[in-house]
């Protein structure tokens, strides 16, 4: 069940900015958008992550409900 979760990816961006992270919410790849100012990059930085760990708890949540015995 770890290898499957850990399998798992999601890629989330803001303003240029995209974050991906993996089942076990390990930030595996971050792209910077250099047209943007330090602020506004760090800003879109939280931003992405935020969604992309909204995002696998929604994907692996849905998986794992989907094992559960009925």
């Amino acid at each position: 069940m770890q290898q499957m979760v850990a399998g798992e990816r999601v890629t989330a961006e803001c303003n240029g900015v995209k974050v991906t992270v993996n089942g076990t919410l390990v930030v595996e790849e971050i792209s910077l958008n250099s047209q943007l100012s330090q602020t506004d990059q760090e800003r879109a930085l939280k931003d992405a992550l935020n969604d992309a760990n909204k995002k696998m708890q929604t994907q692996l949540a849905q998986k794992l409900g989907g094992m559960m015995p009925r």
